[in-house]
């Protein structure tokens, strides 16, 4: 080997070398400062310490694993240099390590094909795995702790990646010799805009064209009208599209934490519409986007403003006592306290209840449980203490950590180093379009759910005076969940589906949390298993289950008609006991999240 092309690898693997040891040192000083009460971050970094000490531990009883471990690492290390040696010479060599399937970073054919990046890549990626084993080789590590340090290892790992930096990456390299640099001056452009756009603390990367979209006009166009409304939400009646409907109203309740049209994007793929177009009288509770204004509404609130609130201007647009509901992620967990609440007081308007990848027992919230801990939900509750809310945007930064690579790191390349404009996609302006949470009840929902778990609990909470205890509905249910769900897992989910007495269906999509839901049929895509039984574990639910082509749609749709085969004549918005408000959408879901803080 010549002797350029040695000293070229050699400054490089001390470069990645002090690069990776100054992250490591960062990330220690950060999970070793001490604790605030008023920091909620500082509270999580020193739970973050916590884990690593127990790390530490594991891995100072088993020392020779650890030596074993770095002899095989530099082995790797040592074949992967041979292997670039010899490609510098024009010979073939195979990979030591390649990217994972699923990893789109290393696309770029330069990636392959030439010999330094090749080596950046694979040397990268040895590292990578070495660090990310370590923590999952780990003997006598608590699964919480685990959790918690294979969340921080992967944010550094992901962090370090040679695609982030614009030096590394062929492809932003070649963009800066096209442009001239110009796309870096728009780069820094683009994230000045995004940081005056940010919750403090945080960076929300833009991830779509926020211009391409208005609420109304090309998304959340469903026909309807707008027939109640109270301070937490407007109830949108649907147009409907079949001469007879079912019998039964359906109630839908999206979750608060974000702006219900995810159920109503485009026409496509718009789970409401395509309620409407299966003979449904659909009603959907549109939330709205507090300020501090809101900042006394308790968990209680959403429920006797929401659902049972709409209940009644239900039964006043229809006429019908009898109301079928469907509650979508923590929407779901609402529900599911309203029909203890409902049954408590002897009040069965609800007759069937649908669950789409609801937590209700939240004793494996998946990857956000990293976040909560006791001091730092203190933390929290002193910073909404002083503005009356908990803002969004510093919620959907978290969530997006949680597929750190897909939802920041592609955005962080493509807007800052590349300087493109993020292209228009629906589903990402959605989720841009951010809601806040009123202290009060985001306190208590924390504490009491994710924290101390009680809504499982007989009687463990007490909304409206009334005692839940979830083992008394008797409704029937149907629960969807999905395979690939990282924010309510669907073993957990699964456990939750038992703790009503009533029949249950419980389905399994495939893909995640938002894909595995809004899969209209006619995609045909992810499919979904059945089982009519319902056994003691999840693992047993699975081993016995049938994989079917196509939507839980179907499945579903089937499952309620059963539950309700009565029709009547369609029923017209404004016709009836409710005056018309206004047009679909609503105004509560045109309010964006900057302009809510002063009201």
């Amino acid at each position: 080997m010549s002797q350029p092309v040695e000293n070229t690898i050699t400054d490089f693997m001390e470069m990645a070398t002090k690069a990776t040891d100054q992250a490591y040192r960062f990330w220690e000083k950060a999970a070793n400062q001490e604790t605030s009460n008023e920091d909620p971050s500082a509270s999580i970094m020193n739970d973050f310490s916590k884990a690593f000490e127990e790390l530490g531990d594991a891995v100072y009883r088993n020392p020779t694993k650890v030596v074993a471990d770095q002899i095989q690492l530099m082995q790797k290390q040592q074949a992967l240099f041979q292997n670039t040696a010899l490609k510098f010479l024009g010979k073939q060599a195979e990979p030591v390590i390649h990217p994972e399937k699923d990893d789109r970073r290393f696309k770029d054919s330069e990636w392959t094909e030439n010999v330094m990046f090749d080596y950046i890549k694979q040397f990268y990626l040895l590292q990578s795995k070495s660090l990310t084993d370590m923590v999952g080789d780990a003997d006598g590590l608590s699964d919480k702790s685990r959790q918690k340090v294979d969340y921080l290892v992967r944010q550094l790992v992901s962090a370090l990646s040679p695609t982030n930096f614009a030096s590394l990456n062929p492809e932003v390299i070649r963009k800066t010799l096209e442009t001239g640099g110009s796309n870096l001056l728009d780069g820094m452009e683009q994230l000045l805009k995004d940081l005056d756009a940010s919750q403090g603390g945080s960076l929300n990367v833009s991830m779509t064209d926020m211009d391409a979209f208005k609420v109304g006009r090309n998304v959340a166009t469903t026909p309807g009208k707008v027939v109640y409304q109270t301070d937490m939400m407007q109830l949108i009646q649907y147009t409907p599209t079949t001469a007879k409907v079912q019998k039964r109203p359906l109630l839908v309740i999206p979750p608060f934490i974000n702006k219900y049209y995810i159920l109503d994007l485009s026409e496509k793929n718009s789970y409401l519409k395509w309620l409407v177009d299966q003979g449904h009288t659909v009603f959907c509770i549109s939330w709205v986007n507090p300020g501090p204004g809101l900042r006394d509404k308790s968990f209680e609130n959403y429920m006797l403003e929401g659902p049972v609130a709409a209940l009644d201007a239900i039964e006043k647009a229809t006429g019908e006592k009898e109301v079928n509901a469907i509650g979508y992620c923590l929407g779901g967990t609402l529900l599911a306290t309203t029909l203890s609440y409902l049954q408590k007081k002897k009040d069965e308007r609800i007759k069937s209840a649908t669950f789409l990848a609801t937590l209700i027992d939240f004793k494996d919230p998946g990857e956000i449980g990293v976040f909560i801990n006791d001091t730092a939900i203190s933390a929290l509750e002193k910073q909404m203490d002083a503005v009356g809310y908990f803002d969004g945007r510093a919620m959907a930064f978290s969530f997006n950590t949680l597929r750190e690579n897909d939802l920041f790191w592609s955005f962080f390349i493509n807007n800052y180093l590349k300087g493109k404009r993020p292209t228009a996609f629906d589903l990402l302006y959605w989720n841009s379009d951010s809601t806040n949470l009123p202290a009060t009840m985001h306190s208590y929902y924390l504490r009491n759910m994710y924290l101390h778990n009680r809504l499982k609990e007989k009687d463990g909470l007490e909304l409206g005076g009334v005692k839940i205890d979830l083992s008394a509905v008797k409704v029937p249910t149907y629960f969807l969940s999905t395979a690939q769900d990282h924010i309510a897992m669907w073993k957990g989910t699964y456990d939750g589906a038992k703790n009503f007495s009533g029949k249950s269906r419980f389905v399994l999509g495939g893909s995640g949390h938002i894909a595995g839901v809004i899969n209209p049929p006619k995609a045909n895509k992810y499919g979904y298993w059945t089982n009519d039984a319902l056994p003691e574990t999840a693992d047993a639910w699975y081993q016995d289950a049938k994989q079917n082509d196509g939507s839980w749609w179907t499945d579903w749709q089937n499952w309620a008609t059963k539950e309700d085969a009565a029709q009547v004549a369609k029923r017209i918005p404004g016709d009836s006991k409710l005056a018309i408000i206004e047009d679909a959408p609503g105004s509560y879901v045109q309010a964006k999240i900057l302009n809510v803080a002063n009201k």
